[in-house]
């Protein structure tokens, strides 16, 4: 490997000023929304402003052996787009133009740092939308979307961001450009790498642009429903009987006491009463006032004190209270923003077991779930702080009551992660899930795009 001096001086001949190697922009590009951070700073930081700004990086990556972390927004939740000593900060986020929309063909052409809700804004004024709804839209690139195969509010209904990609253009390691995918509806020729690409996690190559499956306005009205329930098993129990009784909500966002505490807390609300969950839905389309009234119907059989409002701002009001979580729970301490999904069936069984790991480690665990399609977030409050690196150390105890946790999401048929990704934090427990030899193939396939191993390493295949 090339010492760091040489290598920033080839980035420097090839890309001139979109080098920069200040202190502060390197030390930015150590850590993201998880709270980790890697342990040392980048040689430098690449401010990509085109494909071939992003090839030239990778071929002098390659020719130095210098490893690459490509970044967004660096909201990520895995530690996944972290760069620490001797590696190269690979920033796509300059690259935010939308290159081509289709109303005809409901495709839009993007590249990867263009913002989720700044894409969504200039969709509009055309009757068009691109339906992935992280809760963190506002910050989050839709490159970054697809690498972690993101997922958030809306996907029980209108899908994961892996329903929403025809195609993606993607630089190899040695700066080859590839163009996956398809513009067209069907398309099976060959095997699907675009798929593949989705959730690589920066593993397989650089997205540098991506064509997406755009959906019409939602013709008709929207109706949110708040119900509260005095405890979190009887909210999961009454969003799994919605689930079953085929009536489809867009969103069915679940609160636990703790969470919904906090929330009405950092934003200065009324306290809610003590121990009370609350379930947020809404409906949408012409059946949305018909859905909401079958819905809340259910919600009162089940226990539930239900208020409906067809008012919108009302309803984007009692949504701001779901997305105020993450900064929520910023004010109560550190926080371990963990991923799980099961089955919707086994929501309330996984709340039981959210409970039993609070009571077994002593840790308070405030949980919130994407309850329309069974992923949930529990979060991890304890009290640290930053090294003098800048790395904040997980506690032990912690880390071996998210263990727990994650083992019983797998025995009730669930997964480690819904839409957070693997990145750093969750990369030991990857084999428990997959299998050894399910992992090994998937480690393998990383090196058919990547030989030399430069691309995100210690991510997702480390153990």
């Amino acid at each position: 490997m090339t010492d760091a001096v040489e290598v920033v001086a080839r980035l420097a001949a090839e890309l001139g000023d979109r080098v920069d190697v200040s202190f502060d922009a390197r030390r930015a590009a150590r850590a993201d929304k998880s709270g980790h951070a890697a342990a040392g700073i980048p040689v430098a930081v690449v401010h990509a402003g085109s494909v071939e700004d992003v090839q030239a990086t990778l071929r002098v990556a390659t020719a130095t052996g210098t490893p690459v972390v490509t970044r967004g927004a660096g909201t990520g939740l895995a530690g996944a787009a972290n760069a620490g000593d001797g590696e190269i900060a690979l920033s796509v986020r300059g690259m935010d133009r939308i290159l081509e929309v289709r109303p005809d063909d409901l495709i839009a052409v993007v590249e990867p740092g263009i913002l989720n809700a700044d894409l969504n804004a200039a969709l509009a004024p055309q009757g068009l939308w691109w339906a992935p709804d992280p809760a963190s839209r506002a910050i989050s690139t839709v490159g970054g979307n697809i690498a972690t195969g993101a997922g958030g509010l809306l996907c029980a209904k209108y899908g994961v961001v892996r329903d929403a990609v025809l195609g993606v253009d993607v630089v190899l390691a040695d700066g080859r450009l590839l163009r996956l995918g398809h513009r067209t509806v069907k398309g099976v020729t060959g095997l699907d790498l675009t798929s593949l690409m989705i959730g690589s996690e920066g593993t397989l190559g650089v997205i540098v642009g991506a064509t997406l499956k755009l959906r019409r306005t939602v013709p008709g009205e929207v109706c949110t429903i708040a119900a509260t329930f005095p405890a979190v098993r009887d909210a999961a129990t009454a969003s799994a009987a919605v689930t079953a009784s085929g009536v489809q909500p867009a969103i069915m966002e679940l609160m636990d006491a703790a969470s919904l505490a906090a929330v009405h807390a950092h934003l200065g609300l009324t306290a809610p009463t003590p121990g009370a969950s609350q379930l947020t839905i809404q409906t949408d389309g012409i059946s949305a006032a018909a859905d909401a009234e079958a819905i809340g119907r259910m919600l009162a059989d089940a226990g539930g004190t239900v208020a409906v409002t067809r008012d919108p701002m009302e309803g984007e009001r009692l949504l701001a209270v779901r997305r105020a979580m993450h900064p929520a729970m910023e004010r109560l301490g550190t926080t371990l923003i963990e991923d799980v999904s099961v089955p919707r069936s086994a929501l309330p069984a996984m709340f039981d077991e959210i409970a039993r790991v609070e009571r077994e480690y002593g840790l308070p665990i405030p949980t919130v779930a994407h309850a329309g399609d069974g992923n949930l977030h529990p979060n991890f409050v304890f009290d640290a702080s930053p090294d003098a690196s800048g790395v904040v150390e997980v506690p032990p105890v912690v880390w071996r009551a998210a263990d727990a946790l994650f083992r019983a999401a797998l025995a009730l048929g669930g997964t480690l992660t819904g839409e957070h990704g693997v990145g750093v934090l969750k990369s030991r427990w990857l084999a428990d899930e997959l299998g050894d030899d399910q992992w090994e193939i998937q480690r393998q396939i990383t090196r058919v795009f990547d030989p030399d191993g430069i691309l995100n390493p210690g991510k997702v295949f480390a153990r």
